[in-house]
């Protein structure tokens, strides 16, 4: 069986990656610095029955010796591996350029040195900016609002220039709003359905920045898992492109609040929402154009309503 190397493995994404590819029989090689990841989402594989063919390295992707070091041998590579959060890539550009800019390059060199088959960077939607065009198709002129989306863009620029000038094949999955069990509701810059699902759970208020009204397309975990173990198998006209990764629906965040309080609080009545100002570099609308996304094998993606319930199942049980 091959050996992916997935970097941030002990991150959200990564730790379900990891999972999904030990169910498959893989060999599978963990990179993380838990910068932006914990030691906990590593924890439960400790238990799968493919434990012994999962290799851990702790180490930063900004070392080009450790990032040579995780790739020999691999066949694939994985690249989650990044700092996420938009507001705190305008407050620390330096750190955004360093992690997710050089941490990037270093990995594509490693894997270009080690001849491997595929090269998969996990992108996002925010490359798009906020044009009002919907759905956003992956065509469109990038418009980044933040130092996070353009270190997201010229990953793919990079994958895009590697792939074309030393035959590595890779391809950029653009993520469009993650979500799904293990996914850190704590964090400042936390993700809003585990917001959301924690203060209920906790008979909180839940917070929403701006009116609510904006909309995005929310992707459920294992559409992402699917569509990274496609990405490397995935036909020659698709390397060297960038690909979106969503469910091609939207909500509302102020609906997605009244959905969550539903499930949860049972027509209890809750603490309800509170609004504070919209967070620089956020956007009004995102919406996903699917096509390419079924070009790659992901013909029916699980759906918002689907996703949510088992992440709420899962959140409810701990």
């Amino acid at each position: 069986m091959p050996t992916t190397l997935i970097t941030g493995v002990a991150g959200f994404i990564g730790s379900h990656l990891a999972v999904r590819l030990l169910d498959l029989g893989y060999t599978v090689v963990g990179l993380d610095n838990f910068s932006g990841s914990h030691p906990d989402n590593l924890n439960h594989l400790k238990s799968h029955p493919n434990y012994a063919n999962f290799t851990f390295i702790e180490g930063d992707i900004r070392d080009q010796k450790t990032c040579h070091t995780a790739v020999t041998g691999c066949d694939y590579v994985l690249h989650q591996a990044a700092l996420g959060s938009v507001p705190r890539s305008i407050k620390e550009p330096e750190l955004y350029h360093e992690n997710n800019l050089t941490g990037t390059l270093n990995m594509l060199l490693a894997a270009r040195d080690a001849k491997v088959k595929r090269f998969v960077l996990a992108s996002s939607s925010s490359v798009y900016g906020d044009t009002p065009t919907l759905p956003k198709h992956e065509q469109m002129p990038p418009a980044p609002l933040s130092p996070y989306a353009v270190s997201k863009l010229t990953g793919e620029a990079y994958c895009h220039a590697f792939y074309r000038a030393y035959g590595l094949p890779t391809v950029a999955l653009r993520y469009f709003n993650v979500f799904g069990p293990r996914q850190n509701p704590h964090s400042q810059y936390a993700a809003v359905i585990p917001k959301f699902v924690t203060a209920c759970r906790t008979d909180q208020p839940i917070h929403i920045y701006g009116d609510g009204e904006q909309t995005r397309d929310f992707t459920f975990v294992d559409n992402v898992v699917r569509a990274n173990l496609l990405a490397c198998e995935c036909p020659e006209s698709l390397l060297g492109q960038a690909i979106n990764v969503g469910c091609g629906d939207r909500i509302s965040v102020n609906r997605l609040a009244t959905e969550i309080q539903k499930i949860i609080l049972e027509g209890k009545a809750g603490k309800g929402i509170e609004y504070f100002p919209p967070r620089e570099g956020d956007i009004k609308d995102s919406l996903a154009a699917i096509e390419r996304l079924t070009q790659l094998g992901v013909t029916d993606p699980v759906s918002l309503e689907i996703g949510l319930a088992k992440t709420v199942a899962w959140y409810l049980a701990q």
